[in-house]
């Protein structure tokens, strides 16, 4: 009975963190109650009908995705040492790409909707930030399945 509540107690707390985390990014979106520090440009094109539907799906899933990247980072590094060892850079570095992975989109998309379309230099930070080091989180990812494979051969 033990064991069983333990893991709710857990499952719980990664809900918790989830929903509140994912609410907050929702409501701190450009387009969200709170996200006005953003800085919308009124250059921007206005979604119409079920565009603004998808978009508002779309922020839902990302700020979901955010909460549950904050989640894996306050209780996922057991996990991934369970399955790597604990004193090897690879453990860290799964963790942590793992983490970027579910975290990256919202900030992402939310600085892509408020660069200014003009602004090429900030368009390339945005992409080389983002686009690159989820790459190479994806190789460190990959990597780990590999090794990890070979072990069990």
């Amino acid at each position: 009975m033990f064991v069983q509540n333990k893991t709710n107690n857990i499952q719980g707390k990664w809900l918790a963190v989830t929903i509140v985390l994912g609410i907050a990014a929702f409501l701190l979106s450009p387009s969200g109650p709170l996200g006005g520090f953003w800085g919308l440009h009124s250059e921007s094109p206005t979604p119409q009908g079920i565009q603004k539907g998808l978009f508002i799906l779309l922020t839902i899933i990302q700020s979901l995705a955010f909460g549950f990247g904050f989640a894996f980072l306050f209780f996922g590094r057991d996990a991934v040492r369970s399955l790597l060892p604990a004193e090897g850079g690879l453990s860290l570095a799964v963790y942590l790409a793992i983490a970027w992975s579910l975290l990256s989109w919202w900030p992402h998309t939310n600085l892509h909707q408020t660069h200014g379309p003009d602004n090429i230099n900030g368009l390339l930070a945005i992409e080389y930030g983002f686009h690159v080091t989820l790459i190479l989180g994806a190789v460190v990812i990959a990597y780990f399945i590999l090794t990890k494979s070979k072990q069990n051969q």
